[in-house]
């Protein structure tokens, strides 16, 4: 089973080329970047207090810290969103079940167990999937507004 790991780690690490080293690498670089960011932050809030208070230099950084994170969080929602829709798109145009990996392991099992045995779970599987579909569908529809209004 080692084997297979062992497989599997090599086969990231060449497509990804990511390792030890990287790890150390980029964790430094954030380090030595946060402190630089750090010094650049505390240069500009000397400057900003002798022009102003140290007050007014404190809640102008702190609103402009404020604006950016307010930015941050909209860019990670909004790019949610479109991550989601893009699956979703995706997942429609190609259903699970005309993957040829899937209808080939489905023509294995046909072959092994008899298609005698394994069409009619099919049947009831189809079946209870739709009535599910159905039964959930039914709640979206009670819930919806007949007002007209929109």
């Amino acid at each position: 089973m080692s084997g297979w790991f062992r497989y599997l780690e090599l086969m990231a690490k060449s497509r990804t080329g990511l390792g030890s080293g990287v790890l150390v690498g980029g964790l430094a670089a954030v380090a030595f970047a946060a402190l630089a960011l750090g010094f650049f932050i505390f240069a500009i809030f000397i400057e900003l207090a002798e022009r102003y208070d140290p007050l007014t230099a404190a809640l102008v950084l702190g609103g402009l810290f404020l604006l950016m994170t307010i930015i941050a969080l909209v860019y990670c929602l909004l790019s949610r969103r479109r991550t989601a829709a893009n699956a979703k798109l995706e997942l429609a145009a190609h259903p699970l079940w005309l993957d040829p990996k899937v209808v080939g392991v489905g023509l294995q099992i046909g072959r092994a167990v008899g298609w005698h045995r394994v069409l009619p779970l099919t049947a009831v599987g189809l079946l209870s999937a739709g009535l599910a579909k159905e039964w959930l569908g039914r709640d979206k529809l009670e819930t919806r507004d007949t007002s007209g209004e929109y």
